[in-house]
Protein backbone atom coordinates (compact mmCIF):
# COMPACT_ATOMS: atom_id res chain seq x y z
CA UNK A 1 0.00 0.00 0.00
CA UNK A 2 2.62 2.49 1.09
CA UNK A 3 4.62 0.90 -2.53
CA UNK A 4 1.13 1.90 -4.61
CA UNK A 5 0.71 5.37 -2.63
CA UNK A 6 4.19 6.71 -3.63
CA UNK A 7 3.41 5.86 -6.92
CA UNK A 8 0.22 7.16 -7.34
CA UNK A 9 1.69 10.84 -5.92
CA UNK A 10 4.48 10.44 -8.27
CA UNK A 11 2.24 10.04 -11.06
CA UNK A 12 0.19 13.06 -9.65
CA UNK A 13 3.24 14.74 -9.22
CA UNK A 14 4.58 14.34 -12.82
CA UNK A 15 1.26 15.16 -14.30
CA UNK A 16 1.14 18.52 -12.20
CA UNK A 17 3.85 19.88 -13.01
CA UNK A 18 3.13 19.32 -16.74
CA UNK A 19 0.06 20.90 -16.40
CA UNK A 20 1.98 23.67 -14.53
CA UNK A 21 2.38 27.15 -16.03
CA UNK A 22 4.46 28.67 -14.12
CA UNK A 23 3.15 32.44 -15.36
CA UNK A 24 -0.12 30.85 -13.97
CA UNK A 25 1.44 29.90 -10.55
CA UNK A 26 2.67 33.32 -10.30
CA UNK A 27 0.10 35.29 -10.86
CA UNK A 28 -2.24 33.45 -8.55
CA UNK A 29 0.57 34.07 -5.55
CA UNK A 30 0.50 37.66 -6.83
CA UNK A 31 -3.52 37.42 -6.54
CA UNK A 32 -3.14 36.36 -3.25
CA UNK A 33 -0.65 38.70 -1.86
CA UNK A 34 -3.00 41.32 -3.11
CA UNK A 35 -6.19 39.82 -1.37
CA UNK A 36 -3.49 39.64 2.26
CA UNK A 37 -2.96 43.38 1.49
CA UNK A 38 -6.63 44.40 1.16
CA UNK A 39 -7.21 42.65 4.50
CA UNK A 40 -4.28 44.01 6.67
CA UNK A 41 -5.59 47.32 4.80
CA UNK A 42 -8.77 46.45 6.17
CA UNK A 43 -7.67 45.87 9.01
CA UNK A 44 -6.18 49.50 9.44
CA UNK A 45 -9.19 50.93 8.37
CA UNK A 46 -11.10 49.13 11.04
CA UNK A 47 -8.86 50.09 14.20
CA UNK A 48 -8.37 53.77 12.57
CA UNK A 49 -12.84 53.72 12.25
CA UNK A 50 -12.68 52.29 16.57
CA UNK A 51 -9.89 54.82 17.79
CA UNK A 52 -12.37 57.84 15.93
CA UNK A 53 -14.99 56.31 17.85
CA UNK A 54 -13.49 56.35 21.22
CA UNK A 55 -12.18 60.00 20.35
CA UNK A 56 -16.22 61.05 19.83
CA UNK A 57 -17.02 59.40 23.23
CA UNK A 58 -13.76 61.36 24.77
CA UNK A 59 -14.70 64.32 23.42
CA UNK A 60 -18.51 63.91 24.88
CA UNK A 61 -17.12 62.78 28.45
CA UNK A 62 -14.62 65.59 28.41
CA UNK A 63 -17.79 68.02 27.53
CA UNK A 64 -20.27 66.32 30.30
CA UNK A 65 -16.93 66.55 32.74
CA UNK A 66 -16.76 70.31 31.79
CA UNK A 67 -20.68 70.84 32.71
CA UNK A 68 -20.31 69.44 35.35
CA UNK A 69 -17.41 71.42 36.90
CA UNK A 70 -19.69 74.22 35.58
CA UNK A 71 -22.71 73.27 37.45
CA UNK A 72 -20.25 72.67 40.75
CA UNK A 73 -18.61 76.21 40.33
CA UNK A 74 -22.78 77.79 40.39
CA UNK A 75 -24.23 75.23 43.01
CA UNK A 76 -21.01 76.45 45.34
CA UNK A 77 -21.77 79.82 44.11
CA UNK A 78 -24.81 79.86 45.25
CA UNK A 79 -24.74 77.93 48.64
CA UNK A 80 -25.88 74.71 47.57
CA UNK A 81 -22.59 72.59 48.42
CA UNK A 82 -24.64 69.29 48.27
CA UNK A 83 -25.23 69.94 44.78
CA UNK A 84 -21.79 70.99 44.20
CA UNK A 85 -20.37 67.88 46.04
CA UNK A 86 -22.89 65.67 43.85
CA UNK A 87 -21.41 67.38 40.27
CA UNK A 88 -17.67 66.68 41.78
CA UNK A 89 -18.39 63.65 42.33
CA UNK A 90 -20.08 62.69 38.76
CA UNK A 91 -17.45 64.44 37.39
CA UNK A 92 -15.20 61.97 38.83
CA UNK A 93 -17.00 58.78 37.33
CA UNK A 94 -16.70 60.70 33.92
CA UNK A 95 -12.78 61.32 34.64
CA UNK A 96 -12.43 57.47 34.91
CA UNK A 97 -14.40 56.82 32.28
CA UNK A 98 -12.11 59.11 30.23
CA UNK A 99 -8.82 57.62 31.58
CA UNK A 100 -9.85 54.52 30.13
CA UNK A 101 -10.90 55.08 26.89
CA UNK A 102 -7.73 57.21 26.70
CA UNK A 103 -5.51 54.07 27.64
CA UNK A 104 -8.31 52.39 24.81
CA UNK A 105 -7.52 55.21 21.83
CA UNK A 106 -3.82 54.80 23.24
CA UNK A 107 -3.67 51.45 22.62
CA UNK A 108 -5.37 51.55 19.12
CA UNK A 109 -3.63 53.97 18.43
CA UNK A 110 -0.54 52.15 18.71
CA UNK A 111 -2.22 49.39 17.06
CA UNK A 112 -3.18 51.24 14.31
CA UNK A 113 0.11 52.41 13.57
CA UNK A 114 1.57 48.63 13.44
CA UNK A 115 -0.80 47.88 11.02
CA UNK A 116 -0.59 51.01 8.83
CA UNK A 117 3.52 49.72 8.84
CA UNK A 118 2.99 46.15 7.99
CA UNK A 119 0.46 47.64 5.40
CA UNK A 120 3.47 50.11 4.25
CA UNK A 121 5.62 47.05 4.19
CA UNK A 122 3.62 44.88 2.10
CA UNK A 123 2.65 46.87 -0.08
CA UNK A 124 6.65 47.36 -1.49
CA UNK A 125 6.59 43.11 -1.13
CA UNK A 126 4.12 43.36 -3.16
CA UNK A 127 5.15 45.96 -5.45
CA UNK A 128 8.83 44.00 -5.70
CA UNK A 129 6.69 40.56 -6.54
CA UNK A 130 4.60 42.06 -9.40
CA UNK A 131 8.19 43.49 -10.94
CA UNK A 132 9.94 40.11 -10.49
CA UNK A 133 6.49 38.42 -11.27
CA UNK A 134 6.23 40.75 -14.57
CA UNK A 135 10.17 40.10 -15.80
CA UNK A 136 9.62 35.78 -15.51
CA UNK A 137 7.23 36.01 -17.06
CA UNK A 138 8.39 37.64 -19.99
CA UNK A 139 11.78 35.62 -19.86
CA UNK A 140 9.57 32.50 -19.30
CA UNK A 141 7.79 33.57 -22.67
CA UNK A 142 10.51 34.69 -24.29
CA UNK A 143 12.30 30.92 -23.65
CA UNK A 144 9.46 29.12 -24.54
CA UNK A 145 9.08 31.28 -27.99
CA UNK A 146 12.27 30.27 -28.65
CA UNK A 147 12.55 26.90 -28.33
CA UNK A 148 9.30 26.40 -30.29
CA UNK A 149 11.18 28.09 -33.07
CA UNK A 150 13.96 26.11 -32.62
CA UNK A 151 12.26 23.08 -32.41
CA UNK A 152 10.39 24.27 -35.86
CA UNK A 153 13.91 24.52 -37.46
CA UNK A 154 14.95 21.31 -36.12
CA UNK A 155 11.88 19.93 -36.87
CA UNK A 156 11.34 18.20 -33.26
CA UNK A 157 8.17 19.85 -32.58
CA UNK A 158 5.62 17.50 -32.06
CA UNK A 159 2.94 19.91 -35.09
CA UNK A 160 6.31 19.89 -37.61
CA UNK A 161 7.13 16.31 -36.80
CA UNK A 162 3.31 15.91 -38.52
CA UNK A 163 4.13 18.36 -41.02
CA UNK A 164 7.49 16.77 -41.97
CA UNK A 165 5.67 12.62 -41.77
CA UNK A 166 2.53 14.03 -44.02
CA UNK A 167 5.42 15.81 -46.56
CA UNK A 168 7.53 12.71 -46.56
CA UNK A 169 4.22 10.67 -47.35
CA UNK A 170 3.83 13.03 -50.35
CA UNK A 171 6.75 12.61 -51.98
CA UNK A 172 6.92 8.80 -51.72
CA UNK A 173 3.58 8.55 -53.30
CA UNK A 174 4.68 11.01 -56.22
CA UNK A 175 8.29 9.11 -56.70
CA UNK A 176 5.91 5.74 -56.78
CA UNK A 177 3.91 6.93 -58.97
CA UNK A 178 6.62 8.82 -61.66
CA UNK A 179 8.39 5.44 -61.54
CA UNK A 180 5.25 3.36 -62.30
CA UNK A 181 4.62 5.97 -65.60
CA UNK A 182 8.01 5.41 -66.61
CA UNK A 183 7.89 1.47 -66.25
CA UNK A 184 4.43 1.88 -68.25
CA UNK A 185 5.87 4.16 -70.71
CA UNK A 186 9.07 1.84 -71.39
CA UNK A 187 6.60 -1.50 -71.98
CA UNK A 188 4.77 0.28 -74.27
CA UNK A 189 7.86 1.31 -76.46
CA UNK A 190 9.16 -1.88 -76.11
CA UNK A 191 5.95 -3.46 -77.64
CA UNK A 192 5.88 -5.54 -74.33
CA UNK A 193 2.82 -4.24 -73.35
CA UNK A 194 -0.22 -3.11 -75.97
CA UNK A 195 -2.17 -0.05 -75.65
CA UNK A 196 -6.02 -1.44 -75.96
CA UNK A 197 -7.43 2.40 -76.30
CA UNK A 198 -5.92 2.52 -79.92
CA UNK A 199 -5.58 6.27 -79.63
CA UNK A 200 -4.62 8.95 -82.68
CA UNK A 201 -1.05 9.04 -81.67
CA UNK A 202 -0.13 5.43 -81.62
CA UNK A 203 -1.61 5.17 -84.89
CA UNK A 204 0.05 8.53 -86.58
CA UNK A 205 3.70 6.54 -84.62
CA UNK A 206 2.91 3.66 -86.58
CA UNK A 207 2.40 5.65 -89.84
CA UNK A 208 5.70 7.47 -89.04
CA UNK A 209 7.35 4.40 -88.65
CA UNK A 210 6.09 2.70 -92.38
CA UNK A 211 7.32 5.89 -93.85
CA UNK A 212 10.15 5.35 -92.41
CA UNK A 213 10.58 2.19 -93.59
CA UNK A 214 9.16 3.07 -97.28
CA UNK A 215 11.69 5.52 -97.37
CA UNK A 216 15.04 3.70 -96.52
CA UNK A 217 13.33 1.16 -99.24
CA UNK A 218 13.41 3.43 -101.62
CA UNK A 219 16.24 5.18 -100.56
CA UNK A 220 18.25 1.86 -101.14
CA UNK A 221 16.71 0.52 -104.36
CA UNK A 222 17.79 4.47 -105.83
CA UNK A 223 21.11 2.89 -104.69
CA UNK A 224 20.89 -0.13 -106.45
CA UNK A 225 19.99 1.60 -109.26
CA UNK A 226 22.76 3.93 -109.49
CA UNK A 227 25.58 1.35 -109.27
CA UNK A 228 23.99 -0.80 -111.89
CA UNK A 229 23.69 2.43 -114.19
CA UNK A 230 27.78 2.97 -113.41
CA UNK A 231 28.89 -0.66 -114.41
CA UNK A 232 26.47 -0.39 -117.44
CA UNK A 233 28.12 2.62 -118.86
CA UNK A 234 31.87 1.26 -117.81
CA UNK A 235 31.19 -2.05 -119.95
CA UNK A 236 30.06 0.00 -122.86
CA UNK A 237 33.46 2.37 -122.77
CA UNK A 238 35.64 -1.40 -122.89
CA UNK A 239 33.21 -2.53 -125.82
CA UNK A 240 33.31 0.70 -127.57
CA UNK A 241 37.39 0.62 -127.17
CA UNK A 242 37.52 -2.80 -128.24
CA UNK A 243 35.98 -2.21 -131.28
CA UNK A 244 38.14 0.48 -131.96
CA UNK A 245 41.49 -1.26 -131.76
CA UNK A 246 40.23 -4.00 -134.39
CA UNK A 247 38.88 -1.20 -136.62
CA UNK A 248 42.48 -0.02 -136.85
CA UNK A 249 44.39 -3.30 -136.87
CA UNK A 250 41.99 -4.27 -140.16
CA UNK A 251 43.35 -0.96 -141.53
CA UNK A 252 46.91 -1.68 -141.21
CA UNK A 253 46.21 -4.38 -142.54
CA UNK A 254 44.33 -2.92 -145.64
CA UNK A 255 47.50 -1.21 -147.06
CA UNK A 256 49.50 -4.10 -147.09
CA UNK A 257 47.61 -6.44 -149.67
CA UNK A 258 46.57 -3.64 -151.82
CA UNK A 259 50.72 -3.08 -152.15
CA UNK A 260 50.92 -6.60 -152.52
Amino acid sequence: MKRMGMIFRAKANKALDRAEDPRETLDYSYQKQLELLQKVRRGVADVATSRKRLELQLNQLNGQSGKLEEQGRKALALGREDLAREALTRRSGLQQQIADLQQQHETLQNEENKLTLAAQRLQAKVDAFRTRKETIKATYTAAQAQTRIGEAFSGISEEMGDVGLAIQRAEDKTAQLQARAGAIDELLASGALDDASGSSKDDLTAELDRISGNADVEFELERMKAELAGGSSAGRQAIEGGSGVEERQEEQRSPRLDKQ
